[in-house]
Order: structure tokens, then sequence, then C-alpha cells
């Protein structure tokens, strides 16, 4: 048998895997959150951009959420001003803010859009401050300070969480055969704007769109145990119990939240999984090993 052959029945056999995925997410609508090593190497933008095409064109729906804390770190750097973490949040007073939406609402974006648009999909860019689509409330930090009686009510300015969403702009849009790509931006009640957490926002999109899947893309291999073992196929119970026994813990805590609240909100599974290895996103959908972490709704 040739090579060229060889390599002919590799491909047909990886289309074979891939076709009762296909068939099962066909018509679906999956909530991707986008961030990490995934946004800027140049290598895996232009597969996570292709990702997006494929799915499209296959039947899927695909809906991006986008961070993008480094290139608002690398602006405000350029523009001398000194970026704040408190509690892991970036303290965002009204000209971080302006900041944030630069690049959130503008160039990362439409980098984004461009991208998939590049590779042949129809990407339209958001924020959630369009057509009023996330209303956002401001978050409240609390601190314990040594000495205190009461936690410490820390103000880190326009950062917020959601209130609601409408997904009405959202489901139009793929229902005309657009793939959304949506900054976490949300408006108050008072008109300001408010910075999100991507994952936070994701989530709860999934969650508006009963969407059939919520896949998140970190730096990490996954959800690992206390031998290092990567963990899969957990219930929503299971993870409550690895919260508990302080498997979970630290910065994976936020990120394990959100997905665990979409699936008991009825989003049928979410994916914590690796954005570092190329095309993460298929590799998930369409073959019967997958990459990251999977957390479904059944126990």
């Amino acid at each position: 048998m040739s090579l060229d052959t060889k390599a002919a029945m590799n491909v047909a056999k990886v289309l074979t895997e891939a076709l009762p995925y296909i068939q099962r997410f066909a018509g679906k609508t999956i909530v991707v959150k986008y961030g990490g090593n995934a946004m800027v190497d140049e290598k895996l933008k232009d597969g996570f951009a292709r990702d997006m095409v494929m799915m499209k064109l296959v039947g899927i729906n695909p809906v991006v959420v986008h961070g993008g804390g480094p290139q608002i770190g690398e602006l405000l750097n350029k523009i001398g001003k000194e970026s704040e973490f408190i509690e892991g949040m970036r303290v965002t007073d009204s000209e971080t803010m302006d900041v944030v939406q630069m690049v959130l609402g503008g160039l990362v974006n439409k980098d984004i859009v461009s991208l998939i648009n590049k590779q042949g999909g129809r990407a339209v860019g958001l924020s959630g401050k369009d057509a009023d689509m996330i209303k956002a409330k401001k978050l409240k930090v609390s601190r314990n300070t040594p000495g205190m009686d009461a936690p410490e009510i820390i103000d880190i300015g326009h950062v917020g969480e959601v209130d609601s969403i409408d997904a009405s702009v959202v489901e139009k849009l793929v229902g005309e055969d657009f793939i959304p790509v949506i900054a976490p931006i949300g408006v108050g009640p008072d008109g300001q704007s408010y910075n999100i957490n991507a994952d936070l926002v994701a989530g709860k999109l999934a969650e508006t769109l009963k969407a059939e899947k919520l896949i998140l893309l970190t730096n990490i291999q996954g959800l690992l145990d206390k031998n290092d073992n990567l963990l899969t196929g957990l219930s929503a119970k299971q993870v409550d119990e690895l919260i508990a026994d302080g498997t979970i813990y630290g910065g994976m805590l936020p990120k394990i939240g959100c997905a665990l609240d979409a699936v008991k909100a009825g989003v049928k599974t979410a994916q914590i999984i690796d954005g570092r290895v190329e095309h993460a996103v298929l590799l998930e959908l369409f073959t019967d090993q997958g990459v990251g972490t999977l957390i479904k709704s059944e126990e």
C-alpha cells in the first residue's frame, strides 16, 4: 500500500469517526468561550477560525464569546497605566473601562471576525451592549481582612456580573447562518458599561440559548484529580463532591462553577478543554476520545 493510499485511508477513518457526532450536533447551538493561548498563537488562531467555519458547514451553530485580558494589559502598559488586580479581577476605573471597550469591542472582536471570515465563514461582531443584549450589575467584591469583624467590601470599578441576557439578536444571526462573536461587555441600569468575565458570559448565554453544549478553552489540560490524572465524564453531583473535598480549588473554581451552573440550568454538557492543542474544539466534538474534562447534567 502506498503512502498516499494510507494517508487517504486515515482521512476516511477520521471522517467516518466524525459522522455520528456531526449527525448528533447538526442544528444544535454550541457556545464556545475563546481565550488563553488560542487567542495569541497565530497557528492556533487560524485553527480556531477554521474549526468555527467547519462547524457551521456541517450544520452546527457556533456562538463565540471571547476574552482579552492580556491584550487589555498590553494597551494599558503602552499608555502608561498600571494594571491593578484584586482577588484576581482587574480594577477598572473609567479610563481603564474605555481601554477595555476599545480592546474587547474593537481590536480583539474584529480580529476574530476577520479570521473567521478569511476562512470562508460569515462572522458578525457584537458586544453585550448591542441591542441591550447583556444587562449587567456591579460586581461586589468582599475580602476577609485580619482584625475586622466583617468582610471588607471593595470597589473595583466597572466590573460587573450578568443580571440578564436578551439573546434575540444572537438567535436572529444564528438563524441567518452567521457566526456571532461576542465581547463580554454589559450595560448597567445607569447606562454605565461593565467588564464581565468571559467564562460567566459564555455560561449564562449558553443557558439563555438552551445550547446543546458549552465549551471553555483554557491553558490547562482540564480538571485533574489529586494524582494529576485527567477527570472527565463527570456528573454535576460528582463535581460538587470534588469541590467539597478540595480537589477543585483556587483559580479553577470560577471556571468549573460557570460550567456547573450551565449544566444545572439545562445545557446538556460543558467541556473545559486545552486551547493549546491545535483544533481542540474539533477534537472534542468529533472524536471518540475528545480532549479535556466533560461535565454532564445527568448522573
